[in-house]
């Protein structure tokens, strides 16, 4: 995994009313949360291959929001805008949106939230926990059953 080492400045202590200049750390703006999680050996190295898949999955059918100007040819005539050619995307985009979906699927429909969430959209556990309304230190636990399940869909050893 390449790393991105970065200045970051701490919060200040207001809590230890801690005197002189503000605390600075280094951190890794390539490790992803899941990354975080097994450098901490809080998920298992099966429950990390098969989070890696999933984003892999992911990444290959082109889910994530377009950040930059699509450049195909604007429709002829006035008219309403067409939706994109369904025919453009490949067999390797389709295949990975299936297993992708099937992924999703397979963790069930209250584990999917926080998969997404960390794997795919890179959110921290707390920030999800926050987001989806759970409890502090529980994320953690769901996410790990979630993984679990992927990990059985992905046949991962």
């Amino acid at each position: 995994m390449p790393r991105i080492l970065a200045e970051q400045a701490l919060p200040q202590d207001h809590w230890t009313h801690v005197k002189g200049p503000p605390r600075s750390v280094t951190v890794n703006l390539a490790e992803s949360p899941l990354g975080w999680l097994r450098a901490r050996a809080l998920v298992t190295d099966r429950q990390f291959a098969a989070g890696e898949l999933l984003r892999r999955d992911y990444e290959r059918a082109q889910l994530g929001p377009r950040v930059t100007m699509r450049w195909e040819a604007a429709p002829a005539g006035g008219g309403r805008r067409m939706a994109s050619d369904p025919a453009g995307a490949t067999v390797a985009h389709l295949r990975a949106r299936e297993r992708f979906d099937g992924a999703l699927a397979a963790a069930g429909p209250g584990l999917s939230d926080i998969l997404w969430r960390v794997i795919c959209a890179c959110e921290s556990v707390p920030a999800s926990e926050r987001a989806l309304g759970w409890p502090a230190r529980s994320g953690r636990l769901v996410l790990t059953l979630a993984l679990d399940r992927i990990a059985g869909y992905y046949r991962v050893p």
